[in-house]
């Protein structure tokens, strides 16, 4: 349970979720000051959505997967509390954080949303440069004043007013393993590609060959990765191969669309 003190102000976490029995956990303890908790699960086949009602959330089961942002803007639509926070399961607040949020929505001024710095760890380590921090993301705002894009990847809060800055971050646990880390590359540079595929842009090999470099050499030298360690580079080379087969895969993509 939070340690902050009850706030005045309705708050709804809103979370989704797919087969994360093993981290939702944490992530929804730390929504224990909220005053409800909305889970929008797409059919988990683990013990996540009993966890979830364990710990005191109504959860919504659905059977399809229409990408991120529409999946966070349905548990937007069933969230009651005048302020929203929005957390993925593989996130969590500190004390510090919950309090930072209590306190400031107990006279938040004519903000209609809150920025907040986000600490991401790879491989266990949670990075201090790579372009992982500060990292700031929009997870709080006001009930009809924002939504999230329609974006099946890397949705973004769409914000009408003014963004306040919180101090205290959100803890990330981005990836565990060099396991997860390549099924999550494979997963994003195939979704990617066919994106940019949809919208007409096309890609060669010296094209993928040139944005696995300039991925690595932002990551690594641009952005100070080799400050992060061992994991620095790690990262950097994930990068570089992320970025690489997401263009070779649109390349394919475009030379199948020509043939046929």
């Amino acid at each position: 349970m939070s340690d902050a003190a009850p706030t005045s102000t309705p708050i709804s976490a809103v979370v989704i979720c797919l087969n994360e029995a093993d981290r939702i956990g944490r992530c929804l303890e730390s929504l224990a000051f909220c005053d409800e908790i909305v889970v929008v699960d797409s059919g988990s086949t683990d013990r996540t959505v009993e966890i979830c009602r364990e710990l005191g959330a109504a959860v919504h089961v659905t059977p399809d997967w229409p990408g991120h942002g529409p999946q966070k803007n349905r548990a937007l639509d069933r969230a009651g509390g005048d302020w929203i926070f929005s957390l993925d399961h593989d996130e969590w607040a500190t004390p510090e954080l919950r309090e930072e949020i209590v306190r400031t929505l107990a006279a938040p001024g004519d903000k209609a949303a809150f920025v907040m710095p986000r600490r991401s760890s790879f491989c266990g380590r949670f990075m201090r440069h790579s372009g992982w921090w500060p990292d700031p993301v929009t997870r709080l705002f006001r009930r009809g004043a924002a939504r999230f894009s329609e974006d099946h990847m890397h949705d973004r809060v769409i914000v009408q007013g003014p963004i306040g800055r919180l101090q205290h971050p959100v803890m990330h646990e981005s990836i565990t393993d060099l396991a997860q880390m390549i099924a999550k590359m494979n997963s994003y540079s195939s979704t990617s590609a066919a994106m940019l595929n949809r919208q007409g842009r096309r890609a060669s090999l010296a094209t993928a060959m040139l944005h696995g470099w300039w991925a690595f050499t932002r990551t690594y030298f641009l952005r100070l990765g080799f400050l992060d360690g061992r994991e620095g580079f790690m990262l950097a080379i994930a990068n570089a191969e992320g970025s690489y087969y997401r263009y070779l895969k649109l390349m394919l993509l475009s030379d199948k669309g020509s043939n046929e």
